[in-house]
């Protein structure tokens, strides 16, 4: 199985950026997918963006042109770099790995928040 660790999250005013880390230790080898969902106040956790493990990226219509996701093999370290941020991107940003044998591991995830 994989764990992982989120960091990053804080506050910003909109406009502005935050990149977020999450770090992955463990069975990462079979990783498949990596990505980020994140879940605001009385909102169901929704998917933001998503790297397959041969770099295949997508990304959640509101969050294209703005969000960046990427990984660094070496450091086992994917990102998630967010610009141009809105209120209404204010949430707790969880990672998640999955892998064919366990299925889906989460992060504790972080605290985004963006004023106005």
């Amino acid at each position: 199985q994989v764990q992982l660790v989120e960091s990053g999250g804080g506050l910003v005013q909109a406009g502005g950026s935050l990149r977020l880390s999450c770090v992955a230790s463990g069975s990462i080898d079979s990783i498949k997918i990596m990505g980020w969902y994140r879940q605001a106040p009385g909102k169901q956790r929704e998917p933001v963006a998503s790297i397959t493990s041969s770099g295949a990226t997508s990304y959640e219509n509101d969050v294209k042109g703005r969000f960046i996701i990427s990984r660094d093999i070496t450091e086992n370290t994917l990102y998630l770099q967010m610009n141009s941020l809105k209120p209404e991107d204010t949430a707790v940003y969880y990672c998640y790995a999955y892998q064919l044998s366990f299925g889906t591991s989460w992060g504790q995830g972080t605290q985004v928040t963006v004023s106005s």
